[in-house]
């Protein structure tokens, strides 16, 4: 069973499932209501417990009950919460607006998804894992974790979603050797890339470049119900593909396949299995 290590954002969400998602000044019905842990760190690590792989998940949960419920949560799914740090204070809460295409809108709140700063990183879990994957933390301590994975000689990937506009990770990058990014985030990047980048581009499948080639998937197209969680998905899907030693063609159709998976399930986080991505990819599902 391969080990991986999960390193960022746990958090709360509340998911609101709206008619249409309001203009400025506009009101929308609020037609379903529903509260789970997500977060993207999170999310992947309960993707990877989901195709057998033994997941260490390293971030923060505040000691409130919404920390617990979210421990709670991982748990049940199999991930190994030995890193995961109760601090002080209140769990990050994201509110999720969901509307009938499945389009989501988020609204934060302050919280401690961000206490764990680089001196608080405990370098065991990377040092024996057999990958490391990275999601949007703040930078110092992600520098932190690549430099324990490029020491080891961990695999290190990274999807540092929308903050990669704002937040410097440019030696991270370097340091990594996967990138995720979708195409409003990779026109934001203007620093050197890792050798592998995986570029998501929604209903348009996915493409994955390499220093030799460059693959295109045109992804599967289910009846949207939820994109919440479609990358994190989709992370988990090809890293565990490349752990069973699956080609760069098989890993992006197969986290086609978790993407896909997602978009049709409610709520952040999806039960991905083998089979039913196998399912997906030979389109034998009942």
């Amino acid at each position: 069973m391969s080990r991986v290590c999960c390193v960022g954002h746990v958090n709360w969400d509340v998911t609101l499932r709206l008619d249409a998602l309001p203009d400025p000044d506009a009101e929308a019905v609020v037609r379903e209501t529903s509260q789970t842990g997500g977060g993207s760190a999170a999310n992947v690590a309960v993707g990877l417990a989901g195709l057998d792989c033994a997941v260490t998940l390293v971030g923060s949960v505040g000691d409130d009950e919404h920390g617990l419920l979210a421990r709670r949560d991982l748990d049940r799914a199999g991930v190994d919460l030995s890193r995961l740090r109760t601090v002080d204070g209140e769990t990050t809460t994201k509110y999720l607006l969901v509307d009938d295409t499945g389009e989501v809108s988020v609204l934060a709140t302050p919280g401690v998804n961000e206490a764990l700063g680089p001196h608080d990183i405990d370098p065991e879990p990377i040092r024996a894992a057999d990958h490391v994957h990275v999601t949007a933390h703040r930078p110092d301590t992600v520098a932190r974790v690549a430099d324990i994975a490029t020491d080891a000689g961990v695999p290190l990937s990274i999807d540092p979603g929308r903050r990669v506009e704002s937040r410097e990770y440019g030696p991270v990058l370097e340091a990594a050797d996967l990138l995720f990014v979708n195409d409003r985030e990779a026109d934001c990047l203007d620093a050197p890339t890792p050798p592998v980048v995986v570029r998501k581009c929604g209903t348009d499948g996915a493409v994955v470049e390499t220093p030799e080639s460059r693959y295109v998937h045109d992804g599967y197209r289910p009846p949207a119900v939820d994109t919440t969680g479609a990358g994190d998905a989709f992370a988990a899907g090809y890293i565990a593909s490349r752990l069973r030693d699956r080609d760069h063609p098989e890993a992006l159709a197969t986290a086609n396949a978790a993407g896909a998976l997602a978009t049709e399930s409610k709520g952040p986080k999806t039960d991905l299995g083998w089979e039913r991505l196998d399912a997906i990819q030979t389109g034998e599902r009942e």
